[in-house]
């Protein structure tokens, strides 16, 4: 067991954060206002309601204790009993994800296409095309005319691509990164396919958005990714992206109030650092400053006329960082081993961390929407006003 404050920004005292707990009746939505930690379910059965109820702010709830004295289980103690478990902070929310929306992730999708799954091949690749293309996609606004003239010159020079599309086309890449009550938290595992031999994670903002799309805070994420099976074809992306403890969310969503707004998101530095059981050290950075959409465009593109989330969603806002640190052997690049220990940070919403196993071996996913539903009317629940 152990604490989740030294996992949180400084200021976590005059933050104000949404999350769930599982508490023996089941999963219940808190929040933490003033360090204190409420049990809001009498005001909101799920976060989902809880965004989307007035007066959130002030909610009352039941007085659970003092977030510094309360310990957490982390799933990798087998020896742990008697603590909390910390949840995802999603549960009715879709679980939504914004692809290349940084020039460096955009030509190492281009790689990937290109070798095909081969992580050796890549590093040709990368030789012969992240000079020219990275600096061109670095100065360029999406869907502008400099991009057009952009396109123009790769397709004649035959280094066009799909993922070049998305990244300095009219439309961003949205796609679905989990299913409902599937996305894991702080102290979870995290999975990754038996199957895939080139994977890494990908440390982001994600954004929780109320049914009407309006922002309403922020969380960390990791986008955990398969390289090898994107890379093989686009078509496999939700082969490559949605799997057993693939998303994780955490530990809390930081609330917008006066203290934290989208600045702080635009401007914010997400770190990655991974630790190995072999002593394998890898860290990165990925700054939101370098983002080529901002926020609120990728929320426009998301929902809208076209789609709408009646239960809100979330949105992770893509990385630029993309490991090409050699693990295994020289031009093999990275990939993760079972037991690495993941840690994505930033300074006002703290540090999600979790350990790397197989989807196959995770933790199940067993709780759906009808089981949630019968153990929120098993407890009187469902009549609490949304």
């Amino acid at each position: 067991m152990t604490g989740v404050t030294e996992h949180l920004p400084a200021d976590w005292r005059d933050a104000l954060l949404l999350g769930r707990i599982e508490l023996p009746v089941g999963p219940t939505p808190v929040l933490v206002r003033s360090g204190r930690v409420l049990d809001i379910s009498a005001f909101a059965a799920t976060t989902a309601d809880a965004v989307a109820t007035p007066g959130l702010a002030d909610a009352p709830g039941a007085d659970l204790g003092s977030l510094d004295e309360m310990e957490f289980v982390v799933s990798w103690d087998e020896g742990s009993k008697g603590g909390t478990h910390l949840l995802s902070p999603l549960d009715l929310q879709c679980v939504k994800a914004s692809g290349v929306t940084f020039a460096v992730s955009a030509v190492e999708r281009v790689i990937e296409e290109r070798a095909r799954g081969d992580a050796q091949r890549a590093n040709d690749i990368r030789a012969q095309l992240a000079e020219r293309v990275g600096a061109d996609l670095s100065a360029v606004r999406p869907g502008s005319a400099e991009a057009v003239k952009l396109k123009e010159i790769l397709i004649a020079d035959g280094l066009w691509s799909q993922y070049l599309e998305v990244a300095i086309g009219k439309d961003a890449e949205i796609f679905t990164k989990a299913p409902v009550l599937s996305s894991v938290g702080w102290g979870d595992f995290v999975g990754v396919r038996a199957d895939s031999a080139w994977n890494n994670p990908e440390p982001e903002v994600v954004i929780l958005c109320a049914a009407d799309g309006r922002p309403v805070g922020a969380t960390l994420g990791n986008d955990v990714n398969l390289r090898d099976i994107e890379g093989r074809s686009a078509l496999l992306l939700g082969k490559a992206k949605d799997n057993n403890a693939s998303a994780a969310l955490g530990p809390f969503v930081r609330l917008f109030d006066d203290g934290f707004t989208m600045d702080d998101v635009r401007a914010a530095e997400i770190s990655l650092e991974v630790r190995g059981t072999d002593n394998f050290v890898m860290s990165g950075s990925s700054s939101m400053s370098l983002i080529s959409r901002d926020p609120l465009e990728l929320i426009g593109q998301t929902v809208g006329a076209a789609h709408q989330y009646p239960d809100g969603f979330a949105l992770y806002l893509g990385t630029m960082f993309a490991p090409i640190q050699d693990r295994d052997a020289p031009g093999q690049g990275f990939t993760h081993h079972p037991g690495d220990r993941v840690r994505v940070a930033s300074e006002r919403l703290g540090v999600l961390e979790n350990t790397v196993t197989t989807s196959e071996q995770a933790p199940p996913w067993t709780l759906g929407i009808s089981g949630l539903m019968r153990n929120l009317a098993a407890r009187g629940l469902l009549g609490v006003p949304a």
